[in-house]
């Protein structure tokens, strides 16, 4: 879809080693896609950047300044690897001291907090708190700048709070054109014309294989007007008819 003033942005930035190193599997970046969608707002770009503050710092600065939103995963527990707070002020070039209410929350709970505990308390000067209503300490935003948990029930959670703060913009409707038994090879022309022909829309193929033999692809056609979406559904269609492919169903999604 081309880009218009109307058109709200966001980026995901995961933070952590172990993502890098294949021992965990991230599927925070699925559920934010999702959850941001629904404000109409356009996912465009996900990073993933170890625990090194500097990596951290610089992929802060450049997605703060080059979309609406950021929305960082990861590394604000406990632990010596838990930098994310600290190296999101140093990219606003703030301190971040020990949050109040968030060193209220950890004596209710365990009395004098220690050094390592006193960490989940770092929130960047002018930060505002994310609730966490799961368990362990908030969140927190600075400007436009949401940072969240890595664990992905909390990071749920936590959106709860993030999405009555954003600006939305319209909400993305979407059809899918569904071929079975024909290659790309063969509806890529009238794909290609169809997309050309409406550059306000997002087109793509993504072709599917259930063994033994059923293949096909899926044609999904994404925008922000319905009238325009179903208009382009409908011409690709009529293309694939005239191509003489018949086996074509739609699906509403």
């Amino acid at each position: 879809m081309t880009a218009s003033k109307d058109r709200v942005t966001a980026a995901v930035l995961i933070i952590g080693d172990e993502i890098l190193s294949g021992r965990t599997q991230d599927v925070n970046l699925n559920a934010i896609a999702r959850y941001l969608a629904t404000y109409g707002v356009d996912l465009c770009e996900a990073r993933v950047v170890p625990d090194v503050e500097q990596e951290i710092v610089d992929a802060v600065n450049a997605l703060r300044t080059r979309y609406d939103y950021v929305v960082t995963t990861g590394g604000i527990g406990p632990t010596h690897d838990d930098i994310t707070a600290d190296s999101v002020a140093k990219a606003f070039g703030v301190t971040a001291p020990e949050h109040p209410e968030i060193m209220a929350m950890l004596r209710e709970r365990w009395g004098e907090p220690n050094a390592a505990r006193r960490r989940m308390a770092h929130v960047p000067e002018g930060g505002s708190l994310v609730k966490n209503p799961v368990q362990g300490p908030p969140g927190f935003q600075k400007e436009n700048v949401f940072v969240l948990a890595g664990v992905p029930a909390i990071m749920r959670g936590m959106l709860d709070d993030v999405g009555p703060r954003l600006r939305t913009g319209a909400v993305v409707v979407a059809v899918t054109v569904r071929v079975t038994g024909t290659g790309e090879g063969t509806i890529a022309a009238p794909l290609e014309a169809v997309a050309k022909a409406h550059p306000d829309l997002s087109i793509g193929s993504y072709p599917f294989f259930a063994p033994p033999d059923v293949y096909g692809a899926s044609l999904v056609i994404r925008g922000r007007d319905p009238v325009e979406v179903e208009a382009a559904a409908v011409e690709l269609e009529k293309a694939l008819a005239d191509l003489g492919v018949n086996n074509v169903e739609r699906l509403e999604a």
